[in-house]
């Protein structure tokens, strides 16, 4: 996918309203420091268009990213958190419940899951939240860069067995370093917003 044009429309905070937008979404949900922003600017093709941070639980609001003026990248914030009070940390949720209740445009969710460790307790219960509301989560297994090529069949198996995911559930390694994976995600992203034009046409 070329990207020809990417500009951050919208910042919804905990008390906005959900924008009710004419393009098809792809969401991007992980628990903080997962490398959320890393992987949205890495398929925008910018190098610090979303806000990269080492200090966990940076993304508070959900940032919408119109790309080529015909899609929305959506940055949900990070899960998991220690950092923020409980108090915080639901509010976040209801967030982000929220946005997957009213879009009526959401047509992917990436769930990313860091490829070194096994799925954590919040990993395992978003994969079980999204698909309980309607949606097929699809895994980016981050950080590929950190582990040695012959690991990553065992750490993507791993990944799978850890959060129970079925065979329809498609995993893609993917590194921020040297951007490994991305050719892929973003040929899956184009294939979607091709069924979407042929939907409507």
């Amino acid at each position: 996918m070329v990207i020809k044009s990417v500009e951050l429309e919208t910042v919804c905070g905990i008390t906005s309203v959900i924008p009710e937008n004419r393009y098809p979404e792809i969401a991007f949900a992980g628990k903080s420091n997962v490398g959320k922003s890393s992987l949205i600017n890495a398929l925008m093709n910018r190098k610090a268009f979303a806000r990269v941070s080492e200090k966990p639980g940076k993304t508070q609001t959900i940032n919408f990213y119109l790309i080529n003026k015909n899609l929305y990248y959506v940055d949900l914030p990070g899960y998991g958190y220690a950092g923020v009070s409980q108090e915080t940390r639901g509010k976040w949720g209801k967030m982000v419940e929220n946005y997957l209740h009213r879009s009526k445009q959401l047509k992917a969710i990436f769930l990313l899951i860091d490829i070194r460790h096994e799925p954590s307790a919040n990993d395992c219960q978003m994969y079980e939240w999204i698909l309980s509301q309607g949606y097929h989560p699809v895994i980016i297994a981050t950080k590929l860069d950190k582990i040695k090529r012959s690991q990553v069949q065992k750490h993507l198996n791993m990944i799978r067995t850890g959060i129970g995911a079925d065979a329809q559930t498609l995993v893609f390694p993917f590194s921020a370093l040297n951007k490994q994976g991305r050719d892929e995600i973003n040929a899956y992203i184009e294939g979607l917003s091709q069924q979407e034009e042929n939907a409507h046409e």
